[in-house]
């Protein structure tokens, strides 16, 4: 089926919709009158026809973008059309924001350049030019076009990753290869995350990739901190804070940790947490004023005040997931000057620090060390005890890596842990029989008749309630959906089983 075609029959179901058979002044109340089932499918197929249309859009920037080549000069598309850039011309006629129309671009030419490669490498031997190889990003142009990635998700993954970096002693090829791996990894993924969530995923597998090349990038982060105070024209002081990667973590944790009961968090508290709890619940002021009033008396209590007296009775702290061997012993790797190369991660994977954060944490507040299988299975307790133990709960946060639902991007701390047999009908307080959501997915998962599904040591399923015929799930989804941990490591134990290993390049 060719593309048009695809397209006229998606159209064509939209024409079977009396709703929308109405003047554009008169649609939004006319689509009011549909139900909760009509709505989520009108919203799905609108969905797909306008990422329909994103690709020929994208497609046809990259051809401006070739047309428009600095080397053109005055002849080239955009400069006779008046345009300084392609991406000036394409703001214009679309009527996008200059980010998006700069996006639209980087998109485009990679869609183009991409296809010009494979089209070479498919040409005659006799052709004068050696055959272009195949880009590491082909995968992700097949993605695209084949509707399996947006626009905005091929975008945060293909800058995410970055192009691959060959260092001595590594063969070129491999590592195009592990890149492409990796964005397969992500394309496989990318309906799992949010569009935010994918792209910090898709720096983290990066920073595995390359860390040589993490341990640059993050001391680079590490000396953009600054903070500045500012008198505004209405007389009140501002201020601005440009974090480093382990400081950010720090404040958000700190944040988090007092705002929990606002969030939704966990409900399975101590007394004296679920007081705190409902104060802070009744206080008549705005989050942000409350994470003001908390900054101030953080910054006038100083070291004098212990930190449950300024953060409430849980304290907060930035906990960070390694590989022993990289960090420790004769494996460990370092640079010229002594200096460790490796990478660590925040529980959730989304944040990256470099070696010399990773030392000084095991110098300040040390280690616990979580030994798992090559599935990440890291221990088991049976039944003696209702609720998961402080030890189970780090070694489901080490492999789950915050709440399993697809598309949540809870942390760790702001998750409770589920059997996916209940306790009352026999379950297992064990990593296997128990899994990471947050507050609201929990209640969700019980109160709306979903369930998780695990065959052994398999992947977690979720599997959404029964409905009547034709009608999709509660969360706009049909059918059960694989779930996947977001944690930095979840390579390790779970590769694409075709390409097991894929993570290191070898020399050359």
């Amino acid at each position: 089926m060719t593309f048009i075609e695809q397209m006229r029959e998606a159209t064509d179901r939209l024409a079977t919709i009396a709703a929308l058979d109405v003047e554009a002044a008169g649609m939004p109340a006319s689509v009011r009158t549909l139900d909760d089932a009509s709505v989520t499918t009108l919203l799905s197929d609108v969905a797909g026809i306008v990422q329909g249309w994103q690709k020929v859009q994208a497609v046809l920037t990259g051809v401006v973008a070739e047309r428009s080549a600095r080397s053109l000069g005055q002849t080239g598309l955009a400069a006779k059309g008046g345009f300084r850039t392609p991406t000036e011309m394409v703001q214009v006629l679309t009527g996008v924001t200059k980010g998006e129309a700069a996006r639209t671009v980087k998109v485009g030419e990679s869609l183009v350049g991409a296809a010009v490669g494979v089209a070479a490498g498919e040409g005659d031997a006799a052709a004068p030019d050696a055959p272009l190889p195949t880009p590491w990003h082909e995968p992700l142009r097949v993605a695209l076009l084949d509707g399996r990635v947006t626009q905005a998700q091929y975008d945060v993954i293909f800058r995410g990753l970055g192009a691959p970096v060959v260092r001595e002693g590594m063969d070129a090829d491999a590592v195009a290869a592990a890149w492409s791996a990796a964005a397969e990894q992500l394309i496989d993924e990318a309906s799992g995350y949010t569009v935010e969530g994918l792209r910090d995923q898709a720096r983290t597998l990066r920073d595995l990739l390359d860390d040589e090349g993490a341990q640059e990038r993050l001391r680079a982060a590490f000396d953009a901190r600054s903070f500045r105070i500012w008198r505004g024209s209405d007389g009140l002081r501002h201020a601005a804070i440009v974090f480093d990667p382990e400081a950010g973590e720090w404040a958000e944790s700190v944040v988090g940790a007092a705002m929990r009961p606002r969030r939704g968090g966990p409900r399975f508290v101590s007394e004296h947490e679920r007081a705190s709890a409902d104060d802070l619940l009744n206080d008549p002021r705005t989050n942000e004023q409350l994470a003001y009033d908390l900054f101030v008396d953080m910054l006038r209590a100083g070291v004098s005040a212990e930190a449950k007296d300024v953060c409430g009775a849980r304290e907060p702290g930035v906990r960070l997931i390694v590989v022993k061997d990289a960090v420790t012993g004769d494996e460990a790797r370092r640079d010229s000057v002594g200096r460790l190369v490796a990478v660590g991660h925040t529980e959730d994977g989304r944040t990256t620090v470099d070696g010399a954060v990773i030392e000084r944490a095991l110098c300040l507040g040390g280690a616990v060390d979580v030994v798992v299988d090559s599935c990440g299975k890291p221990l088991d307790v049976g039944r003696e005890e209702r609720l998961f133990t402080p030890k189970q709960r780090l070694a489901l946060a080490v492999r789950d890596g915050g709440c399993m639902w697809p598309g949540c991007d809870r942390p760790p701390s702001m998750c409770e842990s589920h059997h996916i047999v209940p306790w009352s009908q026999g379950g297992r307080t064990d990593i296997d029989d128990g899994i990471l959501l947050c507050r609201f997915h929990h209640l969700w998962l019980h109160f709306h008749g979903w369930a998780i599904e695990r065959d052994g040591r398999d992947r977690f399923v979720l599997v959404p309630p029964p409905a009547p015929s034709g009608r999709v799930g509660a969360d706009g989804r049909s059918g059960a959906i694989v779930l996947t941990s977001k944690s930095a490591l979840r390579w390790l134990w779970d590769p694409p089983p075709d390409r097991v290993g894929w993570r290191t390049a070898p020399a050359a």
